[in-house]
């Protein structure tokens, strides 16, 4: 990087902590007056930095325009993609990508099993937004008060034994869920299917989706498939990384309550293998 584009770029952060006049800059970035003083101009007339009335220095409204552009134009799907490409090669089971949006949970990308059972998910399709993994790592992560409202104007049918029962119950999951920064469903939804997800945050560290890996149990015991949650956690990681430009900030009590055995679907023995597809 040339040295001229290196110290204009040097100024943009400085002015992020506050305005500053010409001498602050100057001396932050160990230059002549002058020299400041001209990258400062070519940064005013492409809006970048903006000069107030008492002489000092501040960063300009197109910079943020231009930001707000770029957040706007982030496909967390095509980022994601690859990532969940290799997540399924490495264990073999079904992957979900999904978001929150205008009160639903929606899956947006998926990566088939390797087995002949197959996920009756499809992408667009709403979840079952009380029970799934995704939906409790998109909902967790929403302010108290919008995640109260949210948990109080739902209904909460009775898939199965396990299904979330009522608001109460699904408030007390969320918690746990925000505290330890990774959800499950096993059997929620589906007596026969388990699932292991993890929140996908963007540079603010607040979630913009999350990812799971999903089997049934002919394929892979429920305590098979929690082994897999370090993988799973390193991926929605990975792509947080790459979505945000950097490490993501990190969420309030982001930790991990359980630590699995090692254990890869190589271990699940072939008898329990499906012979047929459920769909």
């Amino acid at each position: 990087m040339s040295q001229t584009v290196d110290r204009a770029l040097s100024i943009l952060p400085l002015l992020a902590e506050g305005p500053a006049n010409l001498e602050q800059v100057a001396t932050r970035l160990g230059v002549h007056k002058s020299t400041a003083l001209r990258l400062l101009r070519t940064l005013h007339e492409h809006g970048m930095v903006y000069r107030q009335q008492d002489q000092r220095y501040r960063l300009g409204a197109r910079l943020f325009a231009l930001a707000q552009q770029a957040v706007e134009n982030l496909d967390v799907r095509e980022i994601a993609h690859p990532h969940l490409v290799a997540l399924n090669e490495r264990c073999g089971h079904t992957v979900h990508l999904a978001v929150y949006e205008e009160n639903e949970v929606l899956y947006i990308d998926k990566v088939e099993s390797r087995y002949p059972v197959r996920m009756y998910s499809r992408i667009g399709k709403p979840v079952a937004i009380t029970v799934a993994a995704v939906a409790k790592l998109l909902l967790a992560d929403l302010p108290e008060p919008e995640r109260r409202a949210v948990a109080e104007r739902l209904t909460y049918p009775a898939y199965t034994a396990r299904s979330t029962p009522n608001a109460t119950a699904f408030l007390r999951e969320l918690a746990t869920v925000r505290e330890q920064g990774w959800a499950t469903d096993l059997g929620g939804h589906e007596e026969s299917i388990n699932c292991v997800g993890a929140p996908i945050r963007g540079a603010d560290g607040k979630v913009v989706a999350a990812c799971s890996v999903s089997a049934p149990n002919v394929v892979v015991t429920a305590e098979e498939l929690l082994t897999l949650l370090p993988l799973v956690r390193r991926t929605a990681e990975a792509i947080s990384r790459e979505y945000s430009g950097s490490a993501p900030a990190p969420a309030p009590h982001d930790g991990m309550t359980v630590t699995p055995r090692p254990l890869g679907v190589e271990a699940v023995r072939p008898e329990k293998r499906a012979k047929e597809p459920l769909s």
